[in-house]
């Protein structure tokens, strides 16, 4: 086993009940490209399943089950890198769980990264900061977003990608031009951008120009 690759899918603002599995069904085909790509590398895929389908303002719901994920791929697989790699409000998890010592780097497609205040549900505690960066010290992130996006605001990634660019170099943000939130427009040379990530992020392999 040489590096594992955790997928997060997407979820709603807020909602304690059993998520929906159309997010988990959405990211199989993702999954099953990257296993495809870094078999002969040692590589493992999993698809995280979460306890609840909302992010649920402070309580930051999916994230707390992104690291448990890469717990447990450490308790599996030993010390290999991990890569988490999310869309939608998994994005946002990834990006959060991404200072887990294991993880070396993460993708967000599309991130759901909503203003302070505006994104806890009923019930949940408001988030009065925008989200952290400084976990993402000394890992390779790539922020996918298309600039049509009608669901999550690209100019809020954008935003989030400076930041974290100040305290990190190695973060880039690709534009998806014309593309919507589901990147489906461009869906090919979305899937090649997240395989050549993983691979050159988790095997040393040079990333394509």
């Amino acid at each position: 086993m040489h590096g594992v690759a955790l997928l997060l899918p997407s979820g709603e603002a807020s909602g304690t009940r059993r998520p929906s599995r159309l997010p988990v069904a959405a990211m199989r085909p993702l999954a099953r490209r990257l296993a495809r790509a870094g078999r002969e590398e040692g590589l493992v895929v999993h698809v995280v399943h979460y306890r609840f389908r909302g992010w649920n303002g402070a309580a930051a719901h999916p994230a707390r089950d992104a690291e448990w994920a890469v717990d447990e791929a450490v308790r599996r697989y030993g010390d290999v890198p991990v890569c988490l790699i999310g869309t939608g409000m998994g994005a946002r998890a990834a990006l959060r769980a991404g200072g887990h010592p294991a993880v070396n780097s993460v993708l967000a497609l599309a991130p759901w990264l909503p203003e302070p205040d505006s994104a806890a549900g009923p019930g949940s505690a408001p988030e009065p900061e925008p989200d952290p960066v400084k976990q993402l010290a000394g890992r390779q992130v790539l922020i996918a977003h298309g600039t049509n996006d009608a669901r999550t605001d690209p100019d809020l990634s954008y935003r989030l990608a400076e930041r974290a660019k100040k305290i990190n170099r190695q973060v880039c943000r690709f534009e998806v031009h014309s593309d919507g939130h589901g990147l489906h427009q461009h869906r090919s040379e979305v899937t090649a951008l997240a395989v050549d990530f993983m691979m050159g992020s988790l095997f040393a392999r040079g990333y394509s120009r």
